[in-house]
Parts: C-alpha cells; structure tokens; sequence
C-alpha cells in the first residue's frame, strides 16, 4: 500500500518509537493538578453554552468560504499509521489533507508524528482548517490501567475517574485530543469478548462509571491542554450481540431497550460527552449506523445531543452485507439520513456525498449539518486558537509513563482485585518460606496490558513473577510454566496472526504438567497464574468455550493432587466457568488484565500489602450454558425452588439455575456484619424519598474496604419487574472492630420504569429494599409507595 510523504514519514516514526519517550520521568509541575480527579460535578462540556454565539458566527463564517467538497472533507475520518481493528489503511492521505478532504486522523499519535500531519493542514490546505487526531484510549494511553471490567471491580467512581484523568493527561501529551472511550453497552452474556471493554451487567453502576470516565477525560474546561474529547459507544446495545458472536444482531423490546440498555448512554451524555460512535450491530432489523430512529428522533430530537456523531470502523461500508444498499452510492445516502456525522476509514462520503447531491437524494443542508457538528468539536477542544496545542514535545517527556502516574495505577489495579475464595485463610502468603510458581501466565507482560492496550508498551509491564519479587523478595520461587495457554493450533495461528506474541513450548502437555509437579513438591505453597491471554478477549474475540483453555485445568488438577496448598491466581477479560476450580482451589483471586503496574499489584494483595475490595460486576456462570446470565432478571409462573423431583418449574436438568458467583461478589482477608436495614418510614409520598441505614461491622482481623449494596424490589407491576434491581452503593473503609452506619436516601426516581404503556413512571404498591454484600447475600425490608 503506498503512502505518500508525510504519511510515510509518519509510519516510521510510530514504527521505530523514536517520538515518544517511554522510560518513566522525574514530575515537573505543570498548569493544573493533572493527576486528581474532576469532581463528580464537572461542568458538562459538550453544550458550550458561554460561547454559543461566538462559536455559532465563526463557523458560519467559514463554512460560507467551504466549497461542498471541503464541507465533505470533514465528514472524513482516515487512518494513518497502524490499525488493530480493520484491515484498511488510508490512501494518499496527505495529498487529501492538503486539498480539505479530511477532518479527522484516526491511529496517529506522538507530538512529531502529529504535529507533521497538522501543519499539512494549517500551511498547505486553502482554509487551514485543524485535524482532529483520535484514538482507542479504553484503559490507559502509555501507563495503562486494569481492562474496564476491571476497572468497574473496584466499586470506586474516584479511582475510575482518576484513571481516565490521568489517561486523559498522557493522551494529550502525545498528541491526542480524541479517545474513542467510555464504552458503555451492557453486556450479560460472558461468551462476547469485548465484555471485557464495559463495566458488565447492571444499568445503574454502568451509569454511574460512564458519567466518572466522561467527567475524567474532559474535565471542566474541553478547551484545556490537558483534556480530551470523549466519545460514547458503540451506540446502541452492542453488548446484547445474540450468542455473543460479535457483530451480530440484537433484537431487543422497547422497554428492555429504555429500561436496562439505554441509560448508560444517557448518563454518559448528560455528564457531557461531545461524540458518539454507531455500534456494529443491526438493532430489530435496521442496523445503527443507518437506523435514524436511533441516532436521530432519539438520540438528537429525544435526548438533545448536539456533538458529533462517528462510524465505527468501516461502518457505513459494511451497510452493504447488511442488505441495506446495494452498493456505495446507496449507503451513503442511508447513513447521512440516518444522521451520521463522520465516516470512520470507509471514505464513503468522500466518494459518493457529492454525486448525490447532483441527483438530488441527499442536501446539501445535510451535509451542512454534519460538518458544523465536526467543526463545533474543534472550537470547543480550541484547535481553531492553537491547532498544535497537543503536539508539545517536552510535555510529553514530563507527562507519559511518570512515576506518579505509575503509582496510581498500581493503587487502582488494587482496587479491581476480586478475592473469589480463600479457604482457611490460605492468603494472604507469608513473605518467607517457598512458592511454586506455575502457568503460563507467570512471567508473561503483554497479558498484563490485556486487549485495546492502546500506546502500551509492554515491556514497561509488570510480570506476576516479578511482581512477587518486588514485594517479597525473601520468599524463595521456584517456576515451571506448566501448560500453554492453549493447545489448538487453529485458535494459536489466529491470536499470533494479530499480536498475540504467544511463546508456545513444544514439549507435550503430559511432560510440561510434569514438571509443575514436581517443582509443586518441593514448595510450601503452589500459586498457578492461569487463565486467557489478551487475544481471547475484545473485538472478534468471542468464545463458544468460556473455560480454561488448553491443558490449564489438567494443569491444576495435577497440582491440587501433591496436596500442597493451591492459590490460582486468575488472568481474563471475561465471566469464566469455574466450576472445578471453585470446588478445589485453597484459594481464587480474580486479576483481570490489571494494567502496567498489574504485577505488583497482585503481589500487593498476595501478600497482604492490601486487603482486597473488590467485586464482580458480571456474573459467573456454573456452564456456559447458563449464558446469558445475570441478577436482576424477570420472576417466571413456573419459579424453581430447589426441590429436587419438583419437574414442571423453570430449571435445568443438569447445572443449578443459580450462577457460580453472583453480581457484586467479591471476598476480603477479613469479614463484615450486617444489621437488617432500617426504613425512615414504612411509605414513601409521590415525590417523596425515605433513608434507608444499616449498620455494618468489620468483624475480621484486618482493615478493609466493603461494597455495601442496596437493591429494590417493585412486587406488583403493570408489567413484570426484576427480582431486584441495584439503585445506590457505598464503598466504605473499617478498621478491625469498626462498626459504621451507611445511609442511603431512596427517591421516587429510583423506582420508575416504563409501564405497560411505556410512560416513565414509579407505580404506586408495594417494594422491597435489600441491603447486603452481593446482589444474593441480602437483607430485605418492605415500604410502600402511596400517591
């Protein structure tokens, strides 16, 4: 593929790394306390309301200089450099810019690398109107943070809020003014792998961590050096794929769709996001990037968003295996009707918006419509003031990878940790003695960065094994890699043709297990580091089989056998089935893809350095064929109750119905009490709201955090209600023996759904309000709404 001039130029630097500095530097003060978080309050930043008029007379001032084509331009989002989520490079892309054929560049980044293609466009072009420079930001820039399902373990909207802050810092140092983050889709069905990109299953603590990464990424000020435009997707119900196959269709109930999927895309809207991506999938039959139900009556007139919306990659290009044109030409049309704005990678705008036009299928109002969309996104991140704010060399030598940045990272990763059994207090290990170390995860970096891991340089990442080493560097290790991560030789050709860099030993399974043993024998403890490698999840990365894959479970059950204590330390991006290894591991520890700084966090809870907090937020399955699985599902006429020969009930003949672990469960080195929850009142007035208290008791031998969570029941409905649904958390700090009072305030708005005439509204009757440590483990106490 030929890439002319600057391009080229472009490509090598991002190839040879020789624009960025990697190696952590000394902090140097800057402008603004970059590295805290946005308060929860942030000023949402998409409305610019202060500069509306000026903003309003500048950009009809210039599009009155734009020839059709140039307004066209706009609407063209290329990719220049590299790409991990299509097979298409742009062409030509520097002759484009200079002729206003390009509004945006997707994949490049670095001050030089940025401030080349920028410069193409502000010297060369005849309107010198700036570049937006975007990128997949999902969990870090250079220092990356755990996978969002991760991140959404740690029950903690501040470290969330932080870790897209400082992403946010590093993004823009390097170029960047554009993150392609937060994802936001509900997903319940473990089988699809890019569950690992969103925070899992329930509406509420989705909403809740799309408004922190929304408030983290732009701050107050969208005009800020430091800042950078957020961009919501895949909009819309991308995580309900059916059978978790990724890109496929999602046929979904209007009131499923406004009740459970569609809220966190609101939140993240209403908190400020200034873009929106299209999802992939068809939703009932049209699909998102040419649904104008969907991105135009609600996401424009309904819900009043006024940014910019983007294709995902080659979205509009792929109407056509859709059914809904039969060529270029068609979809194009279909897409700008739908209200899309910009066209990611396909140039099918560029191509066809003009003749189409001449025919008389589209406007040009249309495509007037979009491109002050797109120009408004640059007058608000201020590129028409300073189109090279982002591209600041020395900025980015203080900024990427700092020690400072580091360090929270490795605190954040922490947090997300999900302690899943700790039989007879098996952790945390002692930091003398001997540890077997054994899986083929032990010494492995990239998995630590796991999927979308962005400008990540592995290499800056922190092994599980030298992790252990940092923090314990008396206890003596002895390692055996035990297994491959897998055995298929199909699924090992397909991860490695796209980076999985998979080091596969050729001995036989038997000889490698083996090994293990033996080195198991001779220690005081077995750790097994197991789990998928960061190919087996995100984008295209669905699996049929969401156990252990290879020789892994032959691996521990060999281990399990030596009778030393076994602590499987688990490394995914997914809902794993356990079932195995919940009944016969000493102890569990769930670590996601916990980042750069992953292996000394794992250590860190290992060894007791940190008491671990935090809490599934997709529910694990006993057998996949469970799938989709989640908490607050609908109560059948049928409902099972555990009588075994009770025949004629909702159940399974083979697997219990219940999961493995349920939603919000996660274990602590110490234990907590809870009190039965207390009500103000036993009503609560249209309008109106009661204060919900327990008491809560660290009765444990160790300090530690808890996730107290309180769920409400609606018992009689105009249409059936969940068994119970999340409304409000807290996560609190106990010293040993603490006891502390959490209250929470239940409103009205808590309680409303869309009735059977699908208005939003709470129904007066009867609820119930649980409290407790997971969405099973609860205490409940009746109110009733009265009107």
């Amino acid at each position: 593929m030929k890439m002319r001039n600057v391009t080229t130029l472009v490509l090598v630097l991002l190839l040879s790394g020789s624009c960025t500095q990697m190696n952590p530097q000394k902090p140097t003060a800057i402008a603004t306390e970059t590295g805290k978080p946005q308060p929860e309050t942030s000023t949402p930043t998409n409305t610019g309301k202060p500069q509306d008029a000026k903003m309003k007379k500048f950009i009809d001032d210039l599009m009155a200089k734009m020839t059709l084509e140039e307004k066209i331009g706009q609407l063209n989002l290329v990719s220049v450099g590299f790409t991990v989520t299509g097979p298409v490079v742009s062409e030509n892309v520097d002759e484009k810019i200079t002729k206003g054929l390009v509004g945006g560049v997707f994949n490049t980044f670095t001050p030089i690398a940025v401030r080349k293609l920028q410069e193409k466009a502000i010297s060369q072009s005849r309107l010198k109107i700036p570049l937006l420079f975007g990128y997949d930001v999902i969990h870090g820039h250079r220092t990356i943070f755990p996978m969002p399902i991760g991140l959404a373990a740690s029950w903690d909207l501040a470290a969330i809020e932080r870790s897209a802050r400082i992403s946010a810092d590093e993004a823009s140092a390097d170029g960047l003014n554009w993150v392609l983050s937060p994802m936001v889709d509900i997903a319940r069905d473990a089988r699809w792998g890019r569950i690992s990109e969103g925070s899992g299953e329930d509406t509420y603590l989705t909403s809740q961590i799309a408004k922190a990464m929304v408030h983290g990424y732009q701050g107050a000020d969208l005009a800020a050096y430091n800042t950078v435009m957020a961009c919501v997707k895949h909009f819309a119900l991308y995580g309900a794929a059916e059978a978790g196959r990724d890109y496929n269709t999602t046929d979904m109930s209007d009131r499923r769709m406004f009740d459970e999927y569609l809220p966190p895309y609101k939140a993240a809207l209403d908190a400020g996001a200034a873009s929106v991506m299209s999802s992939f999938n068809d939703i009932n039959g049209v699909p998102a990037t040419g649904n104008k139900w969907l991105m135009t009556d609600l996401l424009r007139k309904q819900w009043g968003f006024d940014g910019l919306v983007v294709t995902d990659y080659t979205a509009i290009n792929e109407l056509i295996p859709h059914g809904m044109g039969k060529n270029e030409y068609e979809v194009a049309k279909v897409a700008l009707d739908a209200g899309i704005d910009m066209d990611m990678v396909g140039e099918v705008f560029l191509q066809h918006l003009n003749q189409l036009v001449k025919d008389g299928k589209v406007t040009e109002e249309q495509i007037n419509v979009a491109c002050r969309r797109i120009l408004e996104g640059k007058y608000k991140l201020g590129l028409f003031e300073d189109p090279y704010r982002y591209a600041n060399e020395q900025r980015a030598k203080e900024t990427l990878l700092k020690k400072e940045y580091r360090d929270a990272a490795r605190d954040i990763a922490r947090r997300t940790l999900v302690l899943l059994k700790n039989q007879n207090q098996t952790l945390p290990l002692k930091k003398t003695g001997s540890i077997a170390l054994v899986g083929p995860l032990v010494k492995s970096q990239i998995d630590q960065l796991g999927n979308w891991n962005g400008a990540g340089d592995y290499k800056q990442a922190i092994s599980v094994e030298q992790g252990i080493r940092n923090v314990a560097p008396n206890v003596k290790i002895t390692y055996a890699k035990g297994a491959n991560i897998a055995s298929d030789t199909l699924m090992l050709k397909r991860l490695n043709a796209h980076g999985g860099m998979l080091e596969i030993d050729p001995r036989s399974p038997q000889e490698m297990i083996r090994e293990a043993v033996q080195v198991a024998k001779k220690a005081e403890v077995v750790v097994a580091v197991v789990g998928e490698s960061q190919g087996m999840t995100g984008e295209a990365s669905s699996r049929a089989d969401i156990t252990l894959p290879g020789h892994q479970l032959d691996l521990l059950k060999a281990l399990k056998a030596t009778g030393k204590p076994l602590v499987v330390v688990l490394m995914n991006g997914r809902p794993l089935a356990l079932e195995w290894e919940n009944d016969n591991a000493d102890a569990m520890l769930e670590t996601w893809f916990a980042g750069t700084e992953g292996g000394n966090a794992i250590a860190d809870v290992l060894f007791g350095n940190y008491n671990p907090s935090g809490k599934i937020t997709a529910t694990f399955p006993v057998s996949v064929g469970q799938l989709p699985i989640y908490y607050s599902h609908k109560a059948t006429g049928r409902p099972y109750a555990g009588q075994l020969l009770d025949k004629y009930k909702s159940r399974y003949l083979d697997v219990p119905n219940e999961p493995l672990y349920p939603f919000g469960f996660g274990l602590s080195y110490t234990s907590f009490s809870y009190t039965a929850p207390t009500l103000s009142s036993s009503t609560m007035k249209a309008g109106g709201n009661l204060t919900v208290s327990v008491q809560v008791k660290n009765t444990g031998n160790f300090d530690g955090e808890e996730v107290v969570q309180l769920y409400v029941q609606d018992l009689i409905g105009s249409v059936s209600r969940p068994v119970k649904e999340l409304k409000h958390f807290k996560k609190i700090f106990l010293k040993k023996g603490e006891t502390q009072t959490v209250t929470f305030t239940l409103s009205e708005e808590d309680l409303k759904f869309h009735d059977i005439n699908m208005n939003y509204v709470a129904e007066p009757g009867d609820f119930k309000v649980y409290v407790g440590t997971n969405s099973r483990d609860v205490q409940a106490a009746p109110f009733t709404l009265v009107k």
